[in-house]
């Protein structure tokens, strides 16, 4: 299976634009711009597609990671927070709500530390990822 994105960018790197689009079309032409990505402008930028990406990625994971226990998730709400310093993407950290029937908190934990190590993005990543995980 492959999978694309395209950027389109056209100026400088502080007052250009840009758009990205996916082969799905779920993005499409869509905004992104120094000021979407360094401050407060419309658009995306690619440390939100980044975190996107993790979220999704660590919740279908941990969802498969708790099928194979025996459990199916009532809801698993994932939120990734990346922290950009300097030019480089320091920490991916996850924060995780779920509600499963029948799980123990040790259970929960254990399943969601395989996710957090084992989802693909996690193993793409050459930064540190955290996590924060209540089960409800």
């Amino acid at each position: 299976m492959k999978r694309y994105a395209k950027a389109v960018w056209q100026g400088t790197g502080k007052e250009g634009k840009g758009h990205l689009s996916t082969q799905s079309t779920v993005l499409d032409k869509t905004q992104y711009s120094f000021s979407s990505r360094f401050e407060d402008g419309i658009g995306t930028n690619p440390e939100e597609l980044v975190a996107a990406a993790h979220a999704g990625c660590f919740t279908m994971k941990l969802t498969f990671i708790l099928n194979a226990a025996g459990f199916t998730p009532d809801n698993i709400e994932t939120r990734c927070d990346i922290t950009l310093i300097d030019g480089t993407i320091t920490e991916s950290h996850l924060n995780v709500k779920a509600t499963v029937p029948g799980i123990n908190e040790e259970q929960f934990a254990a399943a969601v530390a395989d996710a957090k190590e084992n989802c693909l993005i996690s193993k793409l990543y050459n930064t540190n990822i955290t996590h924060e995980a209540v089960l409800g």
